[in-house]
């Protein structure tokens, strides 16, 4: 079989699992535009403001938009918030005081979370430097969250159970929102004062629920990730409790400020219309994910998850022999990327990784998640970890050049 007919084979078994994207955006969709609707967005709130940012009706109506959607009672969405990490970060410190416990029940966190941890050392700045335990809880050995090993390591000194939605650079699945549903039910039923905090990175609008409807206190965000749509050029989001929120915000900027204050510049147009598109975007980059799976399944490649397994994030896993398969695979999707296209990306350090890491990512927005990327830290399982694009057809044209690449190479 030649790859044309695969290719055709692929998209025809895809077709069912297409129309189920679909009907899941059309949901969602259709949850954005009710909350746009509900806050009476108006073109004045695309202005923006400078200085102090006081009285910025623009950027107080976006959360409010935020947190509807997400069913928040608040959220805070800020240009000053550079990362999904540093959402991540600002929600934790403000939760965690010298003698709490933090507790992930989803195993190891994300690479650039140890540090702000104080796993790997007590850096500066990290809770561990401030006075914060911190103990894990891994996954079963079936992939789910161990609630019963979960409830027995919660103590008084727990104060936020911490859940990682997407699998990040682990070999775990990702979960869904019904298994964090399950975990948090039964956690607040023992321990109703804990703080449940979930990393919601990779994870907005795959499903038609967010974690804040499961039972969360707090979830966290990037918007050069899923809800910003391939459009914002920076910031995060933080969404759940009120009173959770404020601190938050009081954390981002001083104690007495909060967030009355932080000037959205000229960012708004692109965070609004990127929230707007999100829902048809995550689908595009979803049915991408799926094209993905199959068809290097067809080549005998291992990709996780399978074409066919429920979705709760956008990342595909594909798995190689070799360190120079893997690099090889990346700098093809590169290749393949609207930018950068003629630099070939090498493995190198980055800030908060362990091992060397390459990373494709010829992006609008530099390291944006929801655009088509590939990257991985270089170390055994060599997995790159396949994400995002703005458009189905964009992926499809990037993978299938990237196979005719590499068997021209005799890579696969």
């Amino acid at each position: 079989m030649n790859l044309e007919q695969m290719i055709q084979e692929t998209e025809a078994t895809l077709q069912p699992f297409f129309r189920d994207i679909e009907e899941r955006a059309f949901c969602n969709q259709a949850k954005v535009l009710d909350a746009f609707h509900a806050v009476k967005a108006s073109e004045s709130d695309l202005q923006g403001t400078t200085g102090y940012g006081y009285d910025d009706i623009g950027r107080d109506h976006l959360e409010e938009i935020y947190a509807q959607t997400f069913k928040a009672e608040a959220a805070m969405v800020r240009p000053q918030i550079i990362s999904g990490t540093h959402a991540i970060t600002i929600a934790l410190q403000s939760c965690l005081k010298h003698g709490d416990e933090l507790l992930y029940i989803t195993g190891n966190p994300y690479d650039t979370l140890l540090e702000v941890i104080g796993v790997n050392v007590n850096g500066i700045g990290s809770l561990k430097e401030n006075g914060v335990a911190y103990r894990q809880v891994p996954l079963s050995l079936d992939g789910y969250i161990d609630v019963e090993q979960v409830l027995e390591t919660i103590n008084e000194k727990t104060k936020v159970v911490a859940i990682q939605r997407s699998k990040g650079y682990d070999q775990r699945p990702s979960l869904t929102v019904d298994e964090i549903e399950r975990a948090i039910t039964h956690i607040k039923a023992a321990h109703p004062e804990v703080i449940v905090f979930v990393d919601n990175c990779y994870g907005e609008f795959v499903e038609e629920r967010e974690p804040v409807e499961a039972g969360a206190d707090l979830i966290a965000g990037s918007l050069i990730k899923n809800p910003g749509g391939g459009l914002a050029r920076i910031g995060g989001y933080i969404a759940g409790r009120l009173d959770l929120i404020e601190r938050c915000g009081y954390r981002l900027t001083a104690p007495g400020i909060g967030r009355e204050a932080g000037a959205s510049l000229d960012e708004l147009p692109s965070m609004y219309q990127g929230f707007f598109l999100a829902p048809h975007v995550v689908s595009q980059s979803l049915k991408g994910a799926l094209f993905t799976s199959l068809l290097l399944t067809k080549l005998n490649m291992r990709t996780v998850p399978a074409y066919d397994t429920p979705r709760t994030d956008l990342i595909q896993t594909v798995q190689f022999d070799t360190a120079e398969q893997m690099i090889r695979f990346c700098q093809c999707i590169q290749a393949a990327s609207p930018i950068n296209a003629h630099f070939s990306p090498e493995p190198s350090y980055m800030p908060g990784y362990e091992d060397d890491v390459i990373m494709a990512a010829g992006t609008f927005v530099q390291g944006s998640s929801i655009e088509l990327s590939a990257d991985g830290p270089i170390r055994p399982p060599y997995e790159a970890y396949v994400q995002g694009g703005l458009t189905y057809e964009h992926v499809k044209l990037a993978v299938t050049r990237a196979v005719i690449q590499m068997s021209e190479e005799g890579l696969i």
